[in-house]
């Protein structure tokens, strides 16, 4: 797993140079190797570990390099003998076809095994992470802190009166509160920052490397966002808001979400429509 996990942070030039490499020291051994055996499959996988991990277009390339040095090495280097001299080229011509039908294939599994994975992690009504997936994020989050000794932010909120819209205005009104609150967090924060949807109305925020004097800046920004937004279509909601920072890497991600959640709640007891702050102990 850590393995594949490896193979796919690789990026596209670097797939692109390991397509040249393969295809070159496959040809440099079919050179040296007898001519009755046939390299097709080591050919094929190389265009497949390069489509599926660099896409198409370096499988592409990678299929016209296989070809190039297939034909050099064959016909001029080694000057194999053909009863016709088109054969080499129509039998070159159905392998550069097979390799593009392998390429294709692939990379359009590929793209579907991303959507799926891509759907699996976000909610499908806000377009919010969804709570597996911040768990995930937030434990990557855990790490780099230890790695770095930076700090980062957690924040926890709840849609205020959410159950009155839904009771007096209806679901699909609900539904227009949810997503316009993931909408303007969203314009609001930075790109590196995430939103989740946790559940029901309740929603998180991740703010790597933001300590508690840079999220008491933009937590109130957000905040005042989503009242102007809420406001603008007359929706009678506010949100209540739990501010955690982590100066020093947490002892787990539970403990986190934990402690943020509690400040939270312990704005919904003190009146709602506020924002409480605190820095993890440890």
């Amino acid at each position: 797993m850590h393995v594949q996990a490896y193979l796919e942070e690789r990026g596209k030039p670097f797939w692109a140079i390991a397509g040249m490499v393969f295809v070159l020291a496959i040809g440099v051994i079919e050179y040296h190797v007898s001519y009755e055996i046939s390299f097709s499959l080591f050919y094929l996988l190389a265009i497949s570990a390069v489509t599926w991990f660099g896409g198409r277009w370096i499988g592409i390339a990678t299929s016209v390099a296989a070809i190039s040095c297939w034909i050099t090495v064959d016909v001029i280097l080694l000057s194999h003998g053909y009863s016709h001299p088109v054969i080499p080229f129509l039998n070159f011509t159905i392998r550069f076809i097979v390799f593009l039908i392998v390429v294709l294939l692939l990379s359009a599994l590929r793209k579907a095994q991303d959507r799926e994975r891509e759907l699996a992690r976000i909610d499908f009504l806000t377009g919010a992470v969804n709570k597996r997936f911040f768990s995930e994020l937030m434990q990557m989050e855990l790490e780099r802190a230890e790695r770095n000794r930076q700090p980062f932010t957690v924040v926890y909120f709840d849609i205020d009166n959410f159950k009155y819209v839904n009771d007096h205005y209806g679901h699909a009104t609900g539904d227009k509160v949810l997503c316009a609150t993931v909408t303007q967090a969203k314009n609001q924060l930075r790109k590196i920052d995430v939103v989740a949807r946790l559940g029901g109305d309740e929603f998180a925020f991740l703010l790597p490397g933001t300590d508690q004097a840079a999220a008491s800046v933009a937590v109130p920004k957000v905040q005042i966002g989503l009242m102007d937004e809420m406001r603008k279509n007359g929706w009678p909601v506010t949100y209540s808001i739990g501010v955690l920072t982590c100066m020093t890497p947490p002892k787990s991600i539970d403990e986190v979400i934990k402690l943020a959640d509690e400040l939270m709640y312990s704005v919904k007891k003190n009146g709602k429509n506020a924002v409480a702050y605190a820095d993890y102990a440890g």
